[in-house]
């Protein structure tokens, strides 16, 4: 299925859901667990967080299509959605370098670019 482009409102929704510390350490769990996922009770234990306040967190990422579950069994696999991951950071970086393509190692060589 191909995927159109992020929208300022997809590029808005997706950072929101970031802009959360616990939503944040989260999503990056998932993103380190790759396709394999995991399930809410890892995350909860990986984390240290209640179970009861990931389940929010979990939700605001589902919203925002930055992560997605699928049944497995009596649980739910939650995946980082990488694709998702990748157009954000393409709409974020689509004017990097006046418009030109660079390869921007850190933060600092993009204003040599």
């Amino acid at each position: 299925m191909e995927t159109k482009p992020l929208d300022e409102t997809g590029a808005v929704k997706a950072l929101a859901a970031l802009a959360q510390a616990q939503r944040l350490r989260t999503f990056r769990a998932l993103v380190v667990a790759g396709p394999d996922g995991l399930t809410p009770g890892a995350i909860a234990e990986l984390l240290e967080v209640a179970p009861s306040a990931l389940s929010f967190h979990l939700k605001e990422l589902a919203h925002s299509g930055l992560v997605s579950s699928e049944p497995r069994g009596r649980n739910l696999i939650y995946r980082a959605n990488f694709d998702h991951m990748v157009e954000l950071m393409n709409y974020m970086t689509k004017h990097c370098c006046q418009g030109e393509a660079c390869a921007v190692a850190d933060a600092a060589s993009c204003a040599t670019c």
